[in-house]
Formats: C-alpha cells, structure tokens, sequence
C-alpha cells in the first residue's frame, strides 16, 4: 500500500469510530496529535480506535486528541478534514452508536491499563477546566501552530552552522541564514495574527498591530526617555498588542455605527493599539523578556543540578496538571532572545524516564503478554519523544512506576543542568520534539558535537535511573502477584476485593 493510500485508510478508519462527520465541529493538528473537536463524545468508540496500527494513544482535553506521531499526524488530518468534507457534502448516515462495552476483562490487561488511563484522563481534564488553566491552553493555541515553521527554520540554521564551521559551501551559507532568520524576524506578526485569531478579533488587524513590533523604523520613536529598537519586546509584546488591539475592535463593534464601522473600527483599533504598543508596551514587554531570559541564565547557573533535577521530575505532574503550557512563550522568547531554549532539553529528560521505566515494566513483567504488547508497540514512539502511549497505557494507571518514571527524569535532568552550571549550554532552536527527534534542533554555546554529547548522555541518565527506579521500587509484592499473570490465567489466590483496594491505594 502506498503512503498516501496508508494515510487515507487510518483516516477513514478514524472517522466512524469518532461518531461520523456530523459528530465532527473542527479538526486541527499540532507535531504528534488529530486534534477533534466532537459534539458528543459518548459516540467515540476509544477500545477500537486505540487498536487501530497507527493510533499510539488518545488524550481527552478541550479537543479530543489522537496521537499519530509526527509526520503521519499532518498527512493524515489533510486525508481526515477531505473525508469530512465529502461526508458532508453527501447524504451522511447517522453517528455510528458507540460500541457495546466489554464484559468482564481480566483485571491485569493491558485493556484494563487502558481503561485506567481514560478513566484518569478524564479526571485530569475535570480538573483543569479552571479559568487560569484555560487562559494557558488559549495561549497555547497561539503558539502551538508556529511549531512547525520553528522547527524547519531551526534545523535549517544548524545545518547552516555546521557548514559554517566546516568551511562548506560559502556561497550557499549566506542564503541558508536568510531562510533560517526570515521566520524569527517576523514572527510577532504570526503571534499577532494568531492572538487576535484566539480571543475572538479580526487576525489580520491583530497581525497589523503586532507588526508594528518589528518595523525597523520604531528606531526613530522615543519611550521612556529611550529610542525603541525593533523587535524590542518580541512575542510578548506582540501578544499584549494584538490583545489590546482584540479589546479596542470589541469595543468600537459596539458603538460604530454600521454604515461607517468599516472605515471607523480598523482605524481606530490600529491607531489607539499602535500608539499603546509603542509608547509602553514594547518597553514593558522588552523588560520582562530581558528578565526571562537573566532568570533562566541565572537558575542553571547557579542551581545547575538541583534545578535540572526539579525541572525534570515535575514536567509530567505540570503536563497533567495543565501549567505546562505557561512554558510555551517562555521557550520562545528565549529562542526570540538568545537563538535556543536551554529549558527544552532539561524538560526532555522527563520522556526519558518513561523510557526507561517501560523498559523495566516489560522485564519485572514476563508473563503478563498483553501489558508487554502494548510497551513493545509504544516504546519505539518514545525513544522519538512521543510518550502519551507509554504514560497513559502503561505508567500511569500502574501507578508507582508513573513515580518512578519521574525519578528517572529527574536525574537525566539533574545531569544537564550540572553542565550548564559548569558552561556547557544545552539548547534547543525550536520546540515540540523531544527525545532522538531533538538531536537536529539542539544548539550550545561550545560546540555541536559537545552539545550532542551532552543530551545523548542526559537521555542515557534518564534511561538508566528510570530503569533502575523502576524494577526496584516500581512494584510491591502484591503488585507483581496481580500484575505477572498472563491474561488468560486465573485470578491471584488472595481475595479479589482486597487486591483491588490496596491497588486502588498504591496509584498516585
């Protein structure tokens, strides 16, 4: 089969499994996941969606995520979005009827694991449907789609400087750099664009505002008893501009008349932002992202190890918590700022500890085939980075090993912050991929082949202590009597009731 023809078989395998195209209300992707938007998710048939080839796992938040992997994942949305389309445009049957629930599965499965895992996933999006986690998942809408163009641009810029510093190809090198940098240079604009896009305003004026950020001639206006530079306040600032200029469209809706509102509202919202943007926002924004960046210098500088080890071990409880998506502007600016995010490769190490602990589950588990299954399949997507099956099929229903998976993080993280804090730069030119598919976008300040050496051998920390943690401190006794069974096998000798509750008891 060839991979278009592939592409469009998980596609329309997807779709009725989702409940058709009427249950359908929007479809976007971002780097590994089919992002849906359903009206109701009672008709999504998730035991045989996440049975199907390419489907590594399923994330329920404010859209129904199907993880793909990167690269599928687009290909497939494209032959999703056309399959829609056609449905619609048709006479289309009605939602499929979810599938009848399973009878009594055996309670060692990795079935069961996965019922857990949804059961969990839904409980963690119950509880991060508060104000403040929903603001940081709109402000994650806006950046989440920039992810491809700063990957392409930063892979780009490292093959540039590795030719640089070869001494290869000098009439080509100089054009490399203008590909790498135009993105970075305008990429107020799209955050603007995006922004303005977000909270309900016209992008295009959202764009315009923000563009004013990168003009090369805001040199000439004075703020705060200073000339302004272009691009002072980058994405931060972009971001307060089009949000401001979002609040003055809304507000000239209501009181410009119709008759004149197309000529009134873009001008007075452009004009009344702009001078804003220029005369305190640029100069606010520049401060705070002067500060992030002195901030993360400072934290690997001095904390090093101790803040790698933090860093490292709580990126997944944030992940699960929402706050991780605070973190998105932050690794931007510091792209924006100082051209890598020393941040991204720490927070990396945490997909490395998950590594490591399913390697551990899958040897402290022989017999139990059907949980040993679900590693092998999943395992290889999280070498890449993509660790969702892992967590949610494996991990984190098991309870103790999503701990010690952590652990594992921790210390791959401790190992690069302590080479930070003794010089040696780790850095990232771009976000969204994680594990072996960073290795293109990572940047230093000694070195490519140094800056290498030291994420592979972070990664490695994090493989072992993960493993290590894992097979040691992963399991009680009354675990592995429950959990080292085959599927088919009878039920463990001791009550029933009384191993679940202690079960229950042993998750975090």
């Amino acid at each position: 089969m060839s991979e278009e023809n592939k592409h469009r078989a998980t596609a329309a395998a997807i779709l009725p499994l989702v409940g058709g195209a009427a249950n359908v209300t929007s479809v976007a992707h971002c780097m590994t996941r089919l992002r849906l938007g359903l009206r109701d998710r009672s008709l999504v048939q998730e035991e045989a969606l996440t049975a199907l080839p390419a489907v590594m796992g399923v994330v329920e938040d404010d859209t129904y995520q199907i993880v793909l992997g990167p690269g599928a994942v687009a290909r497939v949305t494209q032959e999703f979005e056309a399959l829609v389309a056609a449905e619609r445009a048709g006479a289309p049957e009605e939602p499929a009827a979810p599938a009848a629930p399973a009878g009594g599965s055996d309670p060692v499965t990795a079935e069961e694991l996965a019922a857990q895992g949804a059961a969990l996933r839904a409980e963690r999006k119950a509880r991060n449907a508060t104000p403040f986690k929903l603001f940081l998942r709109r402000i994650a809408n806006i950046f989440v789609p920039l992810i491809p163009a700063l990957i392409g641009c930063g892979i780009i810029a490292g093959l540039n400087g590795l030719l640089v510093n070869l001494g290869w190809l000098p009439g080509v090198t100089p054009a490399l750099a203008a590909i790498a940098s135009g993105f970075m240079a305008l990429i107020a604009v799209f955050v603007g664009y995006n922004t303005a896009k977000e909270f309900g305003g016209t992008p295009i004026l959202g764009g315009a505002v923000a563009s004013i950020v990168v003009y090369a001639k805001v040199a000439d206006v004075e703020a705060f008893g200073q000339h302004l530079s272009p691009g002072q306040g980058g994405v931060l600032g972009a971001l307060a501009a089009a949000c401001l200029g979002v609040y003055v469209e809304k507000r000239c809706r209501r009181w410009v008349p119709e008759s004149v509102d197309v000529l009134v509202t873009p001008t007075v919202t452009v004009l009344v932002s702009g001078l804003a943007t220029l005369f305190g926002l640029m100069f606010l924004a520049g401060e705070v992202s002067s500060w992030i960046g002195d901030a993360a210098d400072w934290l690997l500088a001095h904390g090093g190890a101790g803040a790698g080890l933090l860093l490292g071990g709580l990126f997944l409880p944030l992940v699960m918590l929402g706050l991780h998506q605070a973190l998105i502007p932050i690794h931007t600016t510091l792209i924006e700022g100082a051209g890598f995010t020393v941040l991204l490769p720490i927070l990396a190490m945490a997909g490395a500890g998950q590594v490591g602990a399913a390697l551990a589950i899958y040897l402290r588990l022989p017999r139990n085939t059907s949980i040993r299954t679900t590693i092998k399949s999943a395992l290889w997507p999280g070498f890449l980075g993509v660790g969702e099956p892992l967590i949610y099929g494996v991990s984190l229903p098991l309870g103790r090993p999503f701990v010690t998976a952590c652990a594992g993080g921790a210390f791959g993280g401790a190992f690069v912050g302590l080479f930070n804090q003794l010089g040696t730069d780790v850095g990232s030119t771009a976000i969204g991929p994680s594990g072996w598919a960073l290795f293109p976008l990572l940047d230093g300040n000694h070195g490519l082949a140094q800056t290498i050496a030291v994420y592979a051998a972070g990664l490695l920390v994090g493989y072992v202590a993960g493993f290590v943690a894992t097979y040691w401190f992963g399991f009680t006794k009354t675990m592995l009597a429950e959990l080292n069974v085959a599927p088919d096998a009878p039920a463990p000798a001791s009550p029933a009731p009384v191993a679940t509750e202690e079960r229950v008891t042993e998750k975090v």
